[in-house]
Order: structure tokens, then sequence, then C-alpha cells
């Protein structure tokens, strides 16, 4: 089984349950506060960790985040390449509605302190044939490619949260992309899924593209194949860590050996558990669940 190395955000989620997101000018109460451990990095270390994959976390986080360890150690993760920062962990203000829909305010902290004598000394102990997994919630992702590159590891990335800096990043060296249909559309300038493939496929054509869908399930590019899974009916609560836990479940199940069409049935189930319960990294399910879902 392949290691795999998350250098991805490490966040404290702040959530608040509102009948409506907030609009211009407006000032709305809120129904209850929660507070939960995140970050698209934590939540799908987590992920990958509960679906088997054998995964260490590289990343920073303030004095106000040291329990946060405690979490990821306790889901199986490796902390011992995570950093602490004199400045804050990086934190989340997330509102979510009645119908589990969410929109996310996020401030980065510590996260954006990662350099490149950081990547450098992360990547150290990986090798070819290892994974390295990342998001664009941390600092310094186009060094982190170029690098794990150089050593001959694989790399899967979800270009969340998007901004046009991507375009400029080494994309032509993502083995695994892992998107959703805004990250599509910023990709490709298209908005039928089909059409996102086809782009993606033609301008990356050594990268296998994970394209979700939400109700409409998940469909997968890889060569000139083309596959598809349907989502799974179940009442949501809470959408926030679905892509998360759905990346995890997808990334472990290849490094596991697993088949792109058992990997996407294994993500999809996953994730339909996660919509099913309030907050992100506790929603994310454990192996056992998935498979007997």
């Amino acid at each position: 089984m392949a290691r795999i190395l998350n250098i991805g955000s490490i966040n404290i989620d702040y959530v608040y349950t509102v009948p409506h997101f907030v609009r211009a000018g407006e000032t709305l109460s809120s129904t209850s506060r929660q507070i939960f451990p995140g970050g698209k990095g934590m939540n799908q270390s987590i992920a990958l960790a509960r679906a088997g994959g054998d995964v260490t976390h590289a990343g920073m986080i303030g004095s106000d985040g040291t329990y946060l360890l405690d979490i990821l150690k306790d889901a199986g993760v490796h902390t011992g390449l995570i950093a602490q920062s004199s400045g804050p962990t990086g934190h989340t203000v997330i509102q979510v509605t009645p119908e589990g829909e969410n929109c996310i305010l996020l401030y980065s902290g510590a996260n954006q302190e990662l350099d490149e004598a950081f990547v450098d000394k992360v990547l150290a102990p990986f090798a070819e044939g290892d994974i390295l997994i990342l998001q664009n919630e941390v600092s310094c992702v186009p060094y982190a490619m170029k690098a794990a590159k150089d050593k001959g590891m694989k790399i899967a990335f979800n270009p969340s949260p998007f901004g046009p800096e991507i375009l400029d990043y080494p994309l032509h060296l993502v083995d695994w992309w892992l998107l959703n249909e805004i990250e599509g559309s910023a990709l490709t300038g298209k908005n039928n899924p089909h059409d996102m493939l086809a782009v993606m496929g033609s301008m990356y054509p050594d990268g296998v593209v994970v394209l979700t869908l939400g109700e409409e399930g998940v469909m997968c590019r890889s060569g000139g194949d083309v596959f598809s899974h349907g989502s799974y009916s179940v009442k949501v609560l809470d959408t926030t860590a679905a892509g998360d836990t759905f990346t995890g479940y997808f990334i472990s199940s290849i490094a596991r050996g697993k088949g792109i069409e058992e990997a996407l049935r294994l993500a999809s189930v996953a994730a339909s558990i996660s919509v099913s319960r309030q907050g992100a990294a506790v929603s994310i399910p454990f192996w056992d669940e998935v498979v007997g879902g």
C-alpha cells in the first residue's frame, strides 16, 4: 500500500445554524453555534485514515490548535510533521441552513506560513510511488508539486478554494484531480460535466479527473474511459465535509489497490454518510460503516 503525505490545512470551524445565508447589509440571528475541528487538509487526512490509508499530515497550527493533534492521532493520522506557529491557527465561520447547505468564510492563519524549507523537510521521508495530496488552503503548493514529482511521488490535487493563482501552478504534474462543478467550470470554462471532462482530458491527458456532481453523483475520466456513480438518498443535515470525505476515501482506496469503479463507490457511500451528520471532521465515517453501508 502506498504511503500518503497530506500537506494541508488545519482549522478550527465555528459553525452557525441560520434560517438562510446572511444577505448584504443584513444582521441575522443564529439558532446555535458549535465548534469543530476542520480544514480541508485535516478533514481529508481523517477520511484517508478512516478509510484505511497510511497517512501522514504535514501542516502548521498555532498554540490555540494543539488539541487538534489529539483528534488527528485518534483518527490514525501520523502527526510528527505538524509544526507550531507563533500565530493563530486557521479558522472558518460556517453558516448552515435547515436544508444542510453551507457557506464558508476562511481565515488562513498558520496555514499560510509553509515555506520551501518546510516542504523539503516533510517530503524527505517519502519516496517514489508514495502519494502527495494537496488542496489550496496552504502556502507553497506549486513548490510542493515540483519537489514531490522530482522524488517520483504521485500527486492528488483538490483545487479548493479556487483562485486565479491556481492557473499558474504546474498542473501538468497532477496525477489525480478531485473537482466539484464550480472548480471544473473555473478550470475549463465549461458548464456541462461532459464538456468539463473532455476539456480536462485534453489539457491534462495523463491525469485522472474525478468530478463530483452533488445529488447527481460523480463522473470520472481516466484516459479514454469515463466512469460514473450515482448518489445515495439520505437526509441531508450538513454538506460541509462531503467533498473532503469523498476525496479521502477515493485516494485511500486507490492507494490500497482498488480500481476506479470500486474507489468511486466507496467514496460515494462515505460522502453520503457524512452529509447525514453535522460537523466537518466529526462527520466522517469509519471504514466498517462504509463497507456495511
